[in-house]
């Protein structure tokens, strides 16, 4: 076997591949994205480029993974062959690789991207610290995009690449992925969003690849779907078709109940919209209604595919939402209907799981293990529940497993931190159990080699995710990948869709080349010319760290104001000591005075600062929601009048940090110097004492009224011992401290 040979990697480490040599060097040349089938070797490519890189052009390597189990991996593979240095040269002992992953201080992580030659992380905090300016991407000069088809939208990834090619000294993209997606509009924009010039993409059929994979036998298991499973279905088709019904009543263009597909669903979502958006009134009883064919369409799919305790979970579900305080109209509707309570009634009877999947997915499992006691077995579902039915059902047969799900805690099941997917791969790695149960995170990157049968409990309709799924198997030896289809349902559809998109995204990536539009260096202020004429940057404001996936946040920082990022008490951005701005989208500005106390929120604020702002974001908020015109006018009258909140509404996200970048610029006083107690005409005694004590530093009007009830008057607070500062109800030790250090300290120009 011939091996790389490379002066920074570990000699006889890495096998001498023809493609993956002939993909580095081609990625060496430009922004690349590399398209290969799972176990093939991305990350030896990856290696290959970045030991190139560091080699020739110094610097840092910064690769980016979206989950922690990923950027472990990545981690554990280049401690393993990549001989690199730190950059700190004179301390022989410490390590020149760094994880970041969001759980070490700031002030770690940055000591640790000063130390580090290779950085591997997962791309949030890369992006949070980024902004917060705690180091720059100047010197990286490879920045490693792994599983690069999620660089849409606003995901981190397309922020930071922007970035980069924007700062760094001498930049280099190389993203990753086993499947783009079939569509080559988007993939079109994957590419867009990371600046790649270039797409090298191999399947298992090319004559370079053939000689390093291993046989996998797709093999496809038909299920017939009980009787009484049919009869539910049979049921919930008669609400869907009643439904539809109403919704043609009010005169919607809606399918027969056979045709009704995820597209005509949206299809219908759309009509409705823009009716609501035309003010009909008769659109916002459609929107409830589309609401419940949402959830019976829902209640077809799990009854088709997972069986009937999932469905028993989920129409259990619904009637607790229908009966309960606070469900919603689609839920209290659904219990009204008889037809559904006899569903639920009926479910609750049903004595055991009624789809043969599960003994399916048992047998397979048994024979597996009885044919190679060493197996590893991986079983994908889609829904968290069917994996912990699948989990208790091996248990009961004798069969150890584990499930794998992602962090989110849903209703009440706990989900599993990055710590626990770790220690679970590394148990399953280790063969402590031979079969791991998971949803879609187990789908990306799992680095489990020896995986000999991998199980899909249903099909899946996306190329991506079947892709992945079958990527688990056949990477070191022959696999097999067995789908359970369930005749005549959802099952089979998806599998002759998954399979078309699979066949389109292959041939479409022989052209995806001749479709680049070549990489542009993208400026810092993108379309900020106009605000930059005006507004310098370098302003400062605190932004709650629960906003950083906004896109709010990401212009504020391409346009180069000084970003502090921590948990606020009230509101989303702090701008001096006398601004608070609290932001919502249209939509949520509807949701939130209906379903929590919006006023309520908005009086905290008010109470705090002197100058409270909310921005309301992007839509109409009389469309937003089935609420009477004139009750929105009456909370917005009581928000600028009772609240004294200055209301300003913007077009979308980035007229939002538009807005926030002059107000701070304005605060600032860039002008000349800002008044700190602006006249106001026809101000009583009483609010002139009120503003007086308000602009004590923490202290706010509601403050403010609580110590002059206590002392009052204003010279009673300024003369007040700290002790007696400290006995006025809401006035804790940190604040009467203040108080009384401002009253007493020396002034000083």
């Amino acid at each position: 076997m011939a091996f790389i040979s490379h002066p920074l990697i570990k000699p006889e480490s890495i096998e001498s591949r023809e493609y993956q040599l002939s993909i580095a060097m081609r990625a060496l040349d430009g922004n690349t994205m590399v398209i290969l089938p799972t176990g093939l070797g991305k990350t030896a490519v990856a290696l290959l480029v970045a030991a190139s890189r560091i080699h020739n052009e110094g610097g840092r390597v910064l690769m980016l993974a979206p989950t922690k189990p990923l950027v472990e991996q990545h981690l554990r593979y280049f401690e393993r062959y990549l001989l690199a240095k730190s950059p700190a040269g004179d301390d022989a002992s410490a390590s020149p690789f760094a994880m970041f992953t969001g759980e070490a201080p700031p002030d770690e992580r940055t000591a640790d991207w000063n130390r580090a030659s290779v950085i591997l992380a997962t791309p949030q905090v890369i992006k949070n610290d980024i902004i917060a300016g705690r180091y720059t991407l100047s010197d990286v000069t490879l920045l490693v995009v792994d599983e690069c088809h999620r660089a849409v939208g606003n995901y981190a990834y397309v922020f930071l690449a922007q970035r980069y090619m924007a700062t760094a000294d001498k930049p280099l993209i190389l993203a990753m992925t086993a499947s783009p997606g079939g569509a080559q509009e988007k993939v079109q924009e994957v590419c867009a969003n990371l600046g790649i010039a270039h797409v090298e993409t191999r399947t298992e059929n090319d004559p370079d690849v053939r000689p390093y994979v291993f046989e996998r036998e797709l093999e496809y298991v038909t299920i017939d779907l009980p009787p009484d499973l049919k009869a539910a279905i049979q049921t919930i088709n008669a609400l869907i078709e009643d439904r539809l019904g109403v919704l043609a009543s009010l005169h919607f263009s809606v399918p027969k109940r056979e045709k009704l597909s995820m597209r005509e669903l949206s299809a219908i979502n759309a009509q409705i919209q823009q009716r609501i958006a035309n003010r009909d009134s008769a659109a916002f009883s459609a929107a409830s209604v589309y609401a419940e064919l949402m959830k019976l369409k829902h209640a077809v799919v799990l009854a088709e595919s997972q069986g009937s305790e999932v469905l028993k979970g989920y129409l259990a579900k619904l009637y607790a939402e229908g009966t309960g305080a606070g469900g919603s109209k689609a839920s209290q509707r659904l219990v009204q209907d008889r037809s559904f309570r006899e569903l639920f009634e009926r479910s609750v009877e049903w004595p055991r799981e009624l789809h043969p999947k599960p003994e399916v997915a048992l047998g397979l499992v048994r024979q597996q293990l009885t044919d190679s006691p060493n197996s590893r077995i991986i079983i994908f579902a889609t829904y968290r529940d069917t994996v912990q039915l699948l989990v208790d059902y091996l248990a009961k047969h004798g069969i150890e497993s584990e499930r794998f799900v992602g962090q989110a805690t849903k209703d009440a099941e706990k989900g599993l931190s990055q710590k626990m997917q770790i220690a679970a791969l590394t148990r399953f790695r280790e063969g402590v159990f031979k079969v791991l149960v998971a949803t879609s995170v187990g789908e990306e990157g799992l680095d489990v080699p020896s995986t000999d049968l991998v199980i899909f409990y249903e099909a899946v309709p996306s190329e991506i995710r079947s892709i992945q799924r079958k990527g688990r198997t056949g990477r070191s030896g022959a696999g097999r990948v067995v789908v359970l289809v369930t005749k005549g349902t959802s099952d089979e559809v998806f599998r002759h869709v998954s399979t078309a998109k699979e066949k389109m995204m292959h041939k479409s990536m022989r052209s995806l080349n001749r479709a680049l539009s070549p990489p542009r260096k993208i400026p810092l202020a993108v379309e900020q010319a106009s605000i930059e004429e005006f507004t310098p940057q370098g302003i400062k404001i605190v932004i709650d760290d629960r906003e950083t996936s906004s896109k709010v946040v990401e212009v504020l920082s391409t346009m180069g104001a000084a970003i502090r990022l921590e948990r606020l008490p009230q509101g989303d951005y702090a701008i001096g000591d006398r601004i608070l701005v609290e932001r919502k989208t249209a939509k949520d500005f509807a949701d939130t005075l209906i379903n929590r106390d919006l006023l309520g929120q908005l009086k905290a604020i008010a109470d705090t600062v002197p100058r409270p702002i909310l921005i309301v974001e992007g839509g109409d908020i009389f469309t937003q929601r089935d609420i009477n015109p004139n009750a929105i006018r009456g909370v917005l009258s009581a928000i600028t009048i009772d609240l004294g909140i200055t209301l300003l509404f913007t077009k979308d996200e980035q007229d939002t940090a538009q807005m926030l970048y002059v107000i701070a610029k304005r605060e600032e006083g860039e002008r000349g110097e800002r008044k700190l107690h602006p006249h106001k005409s026809h101000r009583s005694v009483r609010e002139e004492q009120e503003y007086v004590v308000s602009a004590f530093p923490e202290i706010g009007l509601k403050n403010a009224r609580l110590l002059l009830a206590h002392f009052g008057s204003v010279q009673g607070i300024v003369n007040a011992s700290l002790e007696e500062l400290m006995a006025v109800q809401g006035i804790g030790e940190k604040t009467a401290g203040r108080i009384y250090e401002v009253c007493r300290r020396e002034y000083r120009k």
